[in-house]
Order: structure tokens, then sequence, then C-alpha cells
């Protein structure tokens, strides 16, 4: 396992959208432990694949206290969506940004494990904001992109001075 570099806004790469994973082989389950491994290091509680390049359609998540109940999905989808629910969010692809969202309250996700069998999962609470969150990222979309756009330039320029001044 290997820690990656996780992207930081406004690296356009993060707007690109990932492709499906075509079938889930060895060089999936390393990019999934890697990942995994550099989400718990960050510390985050989740990370999808475009924020560590990898333009492939997988997440990874863990809501959990304990930090024991990764989740791993694959070409994850949202497929049924209920209720309206805001919470602060942050990312670790734009540290030290916290905003409020609002977002569905309850979520059914459709993806593929790492056995590359079919799964679905019902989620409410952060557990369905962190799944709406990484699967945004997917898409291009980041969690600033549901702010203002006052809010978002703010962010932006914030996030430019700090390359600036961080490399």
């Amino acid at each position: 396992m290997a820690l990656l570099k996780i992207l930081e806004y406004p690296d356009l790469r993060l707007k690109d959208m990932a492709v499906p994973v075509a079938r889930v082989d060895r060089e999936t389950l390393r990019l999934a432990d890697d990942m995994a491994e550099t989400m718990y290091d960050a510390p985050g509680i989740g990370l999808a694949a475009p924020q560590v390049a990898a333009g492939q359609r997988l997440v990874v998540v863990d809501v959990s206290d304990a930090r024991n109940e990764l989740l791993t999905l694959i070409n994850p989808e949202i497929i049924v969506r209920s209720g309206e629910e805001e919470m602060k969010e942050g990312c670790l692809s734009v540290p030290g940004v916290l905003e409020t969202v609002r977002r569905a309250e309850k979520v059914t996700v459709r993806a593929l494990g790492l056995d590359g069998r079919p799964l679905e999962i019902e989620a409410d609470g952060l557990l369905a904001v962190c799944l709406q969150h990484e699967i945004d990222h997917l898409n291009g979309t980041l969690f600033v992109d549901h702010l203002s756009r006052l809010r978002q330039n703010v962010i932006r320029r914030k996030a430019e001075k700090r390359l600036r001044h961080h490399g």
C-alpha cells in the first residue's frame, strides 16, 4: 500500500468526469487499498479516485468513529434520493474549508463491491452526505459547486493564494 497525493482545488483535473471501471482486477484492488490508506492518513471520511488523479469511478468511505467500517464502491450511482437536509462539509481537496451544503437526506446507492458483485446501500445522515459528496467527485463536481457564486469566488481566491504561498 502507498499514500497517494491528493489533488487540491482549483486543480482542473478535479473537474474531469471519471470513467467506469470495466472489470475489478488487481490494479483496481491496489488503487482501492492505496486510496483507503490515503483517506485514513489524511484523515478523512471519504475519498474518490479523481482526487488522487485516477479517473475511475471508485470511492472509499468510512464514517465510523472507530475507523473500521471501510466501504469501497466501484461504479457507484445514486438510484433513489429522498428528503432534504443541510450539513457542514469539508473536503480533502479543499483543505481548511467547511461550508453548509444542502443534499438529499436519504439515498440508495447501487455499486459493485471489491468482489465485483453488485450491492445496494441505503443510507441517511452522515453516510448519505458522504456518499453524495464522493459520487459528485466522480462527476467532476466539488462541494463548493453547491455554494453561491460569491462563496465559490472567495474559496477559489483563498485556494489560489494558499497554492502561491505553499507551492
